[in-house]
């Protein structure tokens, strides 16, 4: 097996490694998602990923759309289960801004306009379970996030073309990761206290 294929196949079998165990964490009312957070992120990451095949990203890319399945499938099963289900106002500003990037995208014929937009939606995405994980940090795993920071990484190893269409969602993805990772250390310990 060629290399890059070897490291897409180790990325996508971290991102099945944790997104398993986090489904089961919701259908056993122990993680409890924030529904919305989910939606914007299964959204921006499909565009993504068709955003890295047309820059030909190559298998590198695959990751990232076994990704975006798994992640509508978990927003839908967070609906489904009654989890976090608050939506604000600014949770559907950050709903309309993802979707803005496909027209962009269309009318610059640049997908690089579609990936900036979406990985700064995508991280604007976070604030609802920055903001419930403040409040709750064991409503999070940290395994998860984790595992996907890994993943992400591997992916970037993985692109059969390194470009900012292809490298910039993965690099802050998992940038963002470690530091609600971060953030959840803390006020785990904080709370202990």
């Amino acid at each position: 097996m060629p290399y890059k294929e070897f490291l897409s196949a180790i990325a996508i079998a971290l991102t099945l490694a944790a997104f398993f165990p986090y489904i089961r964490s919701i259908i056993n009312d122990t993680v409890k998602p924030h529904v919305f957070s989910w939606v914007i992120w299964g959204m921006t990451t499909l565009v993504v990923f068709l955003a890295q095949i047309n820059d030909n990203g190559g298998v590198g890319a695959w990751p990232i759309g076994v990704s975006a399945s798994i992640t509508l499938f978990i927003a839908l099963l967070a609906y489904i289960k009654r989890a976090d289900i608050t939506i604000t106002r600014i949770d559907w500003w950050f709903l309309v801004a993802a979707m803005s990037s496909l027209p962009l995208w269309y009318f610059t014929s640049d997908p690089l306009w579609a990936v900036v937009t979406l990985t700064t939606v995508d991280v604007l995405g976070f604030g609802p379970t920055v903001r419930k994980a403040y409040n709750f940090p064991y409503s999070e795993s940290l395994l998860f996030f984790g595992l996907f920071t890994a993943r992400n990484l591997i992916a970037i190893m993985a692109l059969e073309n390194r470009s900012a269409t292809t490298v910039l969602f993965p690099a802050v993805i998992a940038a963002a990761c470690a530091l609600l990772m971060l953030m959840i250390v803390y006020r785990r310990r904080v709370l202990s206290t």
